[in-house]
């Protein structure tokens, strides 16, 4: 079978010839209609992350058709359409991951391929408004912006929610869930045009990050008292930004962050995070009963995922450098065996 194959760190990834997958028991294969690509792709890529062993397939994110079954698996699955779960092994406890967590397309080959074997459990059945591109570029996105919202930071109707760095695929799952789910959503981000698409994706406002105002700004366009504002606030940046997100929640807020996209928390007054009593969590990824959870209010909201660009496996290389200098707005999909 075809696979974008990363044969070392820091080079481009090749299109190749690699053995095809077999099912074993309680697995199927996936043929693989599209992938999606994440920051996470260029971060292996560019060897970010330790222990990376290549020769490596990556990609978390993919969609497609049940092509074989390994002994135990329902007939049932043979030519179903489905959506990849590439959050492996959690385990029991639903507070943090087990130590045999895994993402997948790293340490195991992921979703730049024809075929993909996966264990059952990891496979759903795709909704029925999505189109194969739509779904594909669903999974890990929308897996941490749901856990991020709903599990982390008890989203419910009436919140206000903050939204930074609106444009990535995790930002805009999370703009999208929170005004499916009844809430008023506002959002930053570095560039004016974005803050425009929010907005017509159903946010009220925004402002640019990169003003130095840009908190106070926010106060005043949001008509916010000085206390502060926001009920939910998802980032994804950290860095010395992160401060002002503290300026701008409300009393009793909650701010969940993903990422740390600009570094360490710094200038950080402890009295105004205990005054607040502000809850300031971290999250990464979700557990299996998350995933169907999500997948399940996706379907019943027909949400759609925003997407940027498509692109065939062939042009992995464009989409990855486009992925990497940041002026997408939603998800680089990539078409497979179509």
């Amino acid at each position: 079978m075809k696979a974008a194959v990363l044969q070392a760190l820091h080079q481009p990834l090749l299109i190749q010839e690699v053995e095809k997958p077999t099912p074993g028991p309680g697995e199927v294969v996936v043929k693989l209609l599209a992938a999606a690509l994440n920051h996470r792709d260029v971060w292996i890529q560019k060897g970010l992350y330790p222990n990376i062993k290549t020769p490596l397939i990556p990609g978390s994110d993919g969609a497609g058709v049940v092509a074989e079954i390994g002994d135990g698996v329902s007939e049932y699955w043979l030519d179903k359409e489905v959506i990849i779960n590439p959050s492996h092994n959690w385990g029991d406890n639903p507070a943090f991951y087990s130590p045999d967590y895994k993402i997948l397309g790293l340490p195991d080959n992921g979703t730049f391929a024809e075929y993909i074997k996966m264990d059952l459990r990891y496979i759903t059945e795709k909704p029925s408004h999505l189109s194969i591109t739509d779904a594909a570029a669903l999974p890990l996105a929308g897996l941490t912006a749901w856990r991020a919202l709903m599990t982390r930071s008890c989203l419910k109707a009436g919140h206000r929610v903050l939204v930074t760095g609106a444009g990535g695929g995790v930002a805009l799952f999370a703009i999208q869930f929170a005004l499916a789910a009844g809430a008023e959503v506002w959002v930053t981000s570095g560039s004016e045009e974005k803050i425009q698409q929010a907005m017509q994706l159903g946010a009220k406002g925004g402002v640019n990050y990169k003003s130095p105002t840009w908190y106070r700004d926010l106060l005043v366009k949001a008509q916010g008292p000085k206390t502060g504002y926001f009920d939910v606030i998802i980032d994804s940046a950290g860095g010395s930004g992160f401060a002002r997100l503290v300026d701008v929640a409300a009393p009793g807020a909650t701010i969940c962050f993903y990422g740390g996209t600009t570094g360490n928390i710094t200038d950080l007054v402890p009295a105004k995070v205990f005054f607040k009593q502000l809850n300031i969590l971290g999250t990464t990824m979700g557990t299996e009963d998350e995933f169907e959870a999500m997948i399940q209010f996706i379907e019943e909201k027909e949400l759609t995922p925003i997407v940027d660009s498509v692109l065939p496996l062939e042009e992995i290389e464009t989409a990855l450098r486009r992925m990497d200098d940041g002026t997408q707005f939603g998800k680089i999909v990539l078409t497979i065996n179509q």
